[in-house]
């Protein structure tokens, strides 16, 4: 199905770029009709060269579906590689295909795929939700290891898995996992192939090594040839993206080496541009925006237009975060009497029917408008597009240790808090997720997290 989307949406940017192209160009129609031909040819080789690129990043591969910025990194990928190659390809055949049809071409073919494969993400989301479209899988180890195993495997129902049973070699007929749902033991360890037919299983995910040897691994991996069966092997290595992991083949022994984190160097100056020019694009496109939402909040209610606060940047350093007012003039003189009611979780204060917030303020906190003024802390470089959510000097006060590491990078006006829940997510759970994306964040990640924060916005998700 999602070839074949695919064929369409390349079809169809190609078609809107000739159409695009000669629609606007002062020729008559024999004309046109001579550089059809060239056209044809051109598209034909477009169509079929991006969606064997497609399948070189291996943007089908199921386990990339639905989780993850993998597939979106192979669609960019194999989009940039056709047309670079097209480019070749037309250097040595010596075709007059014109750089307008290519200007419109990749930019519209690039955009419509990642629209589609997004909608495609959603729907097969939905799905997976309901247990559909879905591999069973029999998670074996010891009873800790299959239980942190399946404890992660339900908490993202997104990468398509769903345990059907376990085997711990242990006596007992059922297991239960750590959220409560009781499963069957498949028996013994050594035994666990001639299980996968009877739970309807496609998986098999070894949880850690304490019941399983490497010399049982190899056997398992035997037990598995010239079958449907897939084997995976979970790891420990906890928080860390695919990008920092390379493997050095050693004779017998397969190293995982883990790339350190760093915090300055070429990609924080890309990332740096990137910011200046996006933020600058958007100030110029969303003014008229910016004047009325200022004049709704200074008519609204009395008081300064902006509310100005104090955060905790990169590094501990502390600067003035800049938003529209969407609360009365004593809204933080208030905030004593309102802790008793306080919604939020962990060191975040939040109340879903606050009374300090005026009546415009509940309309631009609802569709984020009241953020749009922290482009201009972008612009100066005390904060970032994407990054965590720049904290209050107190709540960094009470940081355990492990959670300063958010502060190694700017924080942002949207980021993996904003897109995954925002006030929904518990306390424990925003940590981890701007821990992951301290340490795992890349251009590619920022540009689909900024997509995200768009979705997220319009479906109001957690935003109070």
């Amino acid at each position: 199905m999602l070839a074949c989307l695919d064929l369409g949406v390349v079809t169809f940017s190609l078609v809107i770029a000739f159409l695009a192209r000669f629609a606007t160009a002062e020729q008559s129609f024999a004309e046109v009709r001579e550089a059809g031909l060239l056209y044809v040819i051109s598209m034909a080789v477009l169509i079929v060269g991006w969606l064997v690129a497609l399948v070189v990043n291996q943007t089908y591969h199921i386990e990339s579906l639905a989780i993850g910025s993998d597939e979106y990194r192979g669609v960019v990928r194999a989009t940039f590689a056709t047309f670079g190659a097209f480019a070749i390809i037309m250097t040595l055949m010596r075709w007059q295909v014109a750089r307008g049809f290519l200007a419109v071409a990749l930019p519209l073919g690039l955009f419509l795929l990642l629209v589609e494969r997004l909608l495609v993400r959603r729907w097969l989301l939905r799905q997976r939700q309901h247990s559909m479209l879905v591999d069973g899988a029999i998670v074996i180890g010891s009873p800790q290891e299959v239980r942190y195993a399946a404890e992660a495997i339900a908490r993202n129902p997104a990468a398509g898995l769903v345990v059907r049973a376990v085997a711990t070699d242990a006596e007992a007929p059922t297991f239960e996992l750590a959220n409560g749902v009781v499963v069957p033991e498949a028996g013994p360890i050594a035994d666990v192939v001639d299980a996968v037919h009877r739970y309807r299983a496609t998986t098999i995910i070894v949880a850690g090594h304490n019941r399983v040897n490497r010399k049982q691994l190899r056997q398992l991996g035997w037990q598995l040839e010239d079958t449907p069966i897939k084997l995976a092997l979970a790891s420990r290595m906890t928080d860390v993206a695919g990008p920092r992991i390379h493997w050095r083949p050693v004779e017998g022994l397969p190293l995982m080496n883990v790339a350190m984190p760093r915090y300055s160097g070429v990609k924080y100056t890309l990332k740096r541009l990137f910011d200046f020019v996006v933020a600058g694009g958007m100030v110029l496109m969303l003014a008229p925006v910016l004047l009325a939402v200022a004049l709704w909040v200074k008519l609204d209610s009395t008081g300064p237009v902006f509310f100005r606060q104090t955060r905790v940047g990169v590094n501990g350093t502390l600067f003035k975060m800049t938003k529209f007012r969407s609360m009365v003039v004593d809204a933080e003189a208030r905030l004593a009497e309102l802790e008793r009611q306080n919604e939020g979780s962990g060191l975040l204060f939040k109340m879903k029917d606050d009374p300090r917030i005026t009546r415009a303020g509940g309309f631009i906190r609802r569709y984020s408008l009241d953020e749009l003024p922290q482009l201009f802390d972008v612009l100066r470089g005390s904060m970032s597009l994407v990054g965590p959510r720049p904290p209050l000097p107190h709540e960094v006060e009470a940081y355990d240790n492990h959670v300063h590491r958010r502060l190694n990078v700017k924080p942002g006006i949207t980021g993996p808090w904003q897109v995954g829940g925002r006030s929904n997510l518990s306390w424990e759970e925003s940590v981890r997720k701007d821990l992951y994306y301290v340490e795992n964040w890349s251009l590619s990640g920022d540009v689909v997290i900024m997509f995200k924060t768009v979705r997220a916005v319009l479906a109001r998700d957690g935003a109070f």
